[in-house]
């Protein structure tokens, strides 16, 4: 922002307001793309056809979806709070957008480059539990409510071992910042966190399996940090009917479903910026480049978000108990052995 300064007042609000701007356009991009992506990846894991009509092969399909979306009647029960009702998906939606001003889809473009940027996205998207409690109490629907609990007590639950993931990998590279952690990581496959960095060799081959076992882990947290399958308890159709958002219709509902996949691509980018290199070519100096450091960021996100769609379905819903059990007996207790095993190599 620095080169803008002299633009005065006005210009550098104007520049600001539209870079702001672009990780919106890019979210919506993306939504109506995974929508897509996600219809077909079940068509075909179910052996079946799923869009075929609306365009080739159905392509238009999610605009026509969102065409009907815009048209639905938005209707609030009379028992519900109404002020709270409609401030839910809002509260929902600013949590996730506001986490990506830390992200940095390449060398050039990161919203904020602050030094805190990990923690910064932390705390941002969890301002995203707040919403669904709003949302769920505010239906004034038990179905509502018991979903809007199980969110909170689940995105609390996970955030634990999400942020002892995330430990791992700013002990490692030294940063909370992202942008700098992504640099660290420069020089191609072999330097990316999860092979141990631009390490020695010694260190590098001591501290893999642990940095394996943390990316591992931060992938499975990241799964019920977005409600996803095998953690989707919060909108259990088969026992539920849609969760916290049961008696949301039209855009508002919609707001609610762009969080959840903006959400997706929100998680799967910190697993990118600490593992697997960020913006970084994985052939080095090869093929880099900020245009190129775009394409590979998203792509790298991309095959997160196919694998976390191809998890939804092949695998069966948690139970509650099961739910807990894995974040607290398994999840958690993995990631202080790695923690304490990372920090004795790297001291020694």
């Amino acid at each position: 922002m620095e080169a803008f300064q002299n633009l005065g007042f006005w210009g550098t609000l104007l520049v600001t307001v539209v870079l702001s701007a672009l990780p919106l356009v890019f979210i919506l991009l993306y939504a109506l793309v995974t929508i897509y992506l996600e219809m077909k990846v079940a068509a075909h894991v179910q052996d079946r056809l799923a869009y075929m009509r609306t365009g080739w092969h159905g392509v238009l399909q999610p605009i026509a979806d969102f065409i009907k979306l815009l048209q639905k009647e938005d209707i609030i029960s009379s028992a519900a709070d109404r002020k709270l009702f409609i401030l839910a998906p809002y509260i929902v939606f600013m949590g996730t957008y506001g986490a990506y001003a830390a992200i940095p889809f390449s060398s050039i473009f990161i919203g904020s480059n602050i030094d805190l940027g990990a923690f910064f996205i932390v705390a941002a998207s969890s301002l995203v539990v707040v919403g669904i409690l709003m949302a769920g109490w505010a239906s004034n629907n038990k179905w509502s409510i018991f979903g809007a609990v199980r969110s909170a007590a689940q995105m609390v639950s996970y955030e634990i071992p999400t942020a002892l993931a995330i430990l791992v990998g700013v002990m490692i590279t030294g940063s909370l910042n992202l942008q700098e952690v992504t640099k660290f990581q420069a020089g191609g496959i072999q330097d990316w966190v999860i092979f141990g960095g631009p390490l020695p060799l010694l260190q590098k081959i001591l501290i893999t399996p642990f940095t394996v076992i943390t990316f591992l882990i931060l992938f499975v947290a990241s799964l019920a940090e977005v409600n996803r399958t095998p953690f989707d308890l919060p909108e259990a159709e088969s026992e539920l009917v849609q969760g916290f958002f049961t008696e949301y219709s039209g855009m508002r509902w919609a707001l609610f479903y762009v969080a959840e996949y903006a959400n997706m691509f929100l998680v799967s980018a910190v697993v990118v910026s600490f593992f697997l290199g960020g913006w970084g070519s994985p052939f080095g100096s090869a093929l880099s480049g900020p245009i190129w450091g775009l394409f590979w960021f998203i792509l790298k996100g991309m095959v997160l978000i196919f694998l976390q769609i191809w998890l939804r379905w092949t695998l069966p819903r948690l139970r509650v108990d099961q739910l807990m059990y894995t974040s607290w007996k398994v999840l958690t207790p993995f990631l202080f052995v790695c923690i304490i095993c990372i920090g004795l190599i790297l001291v020694l």
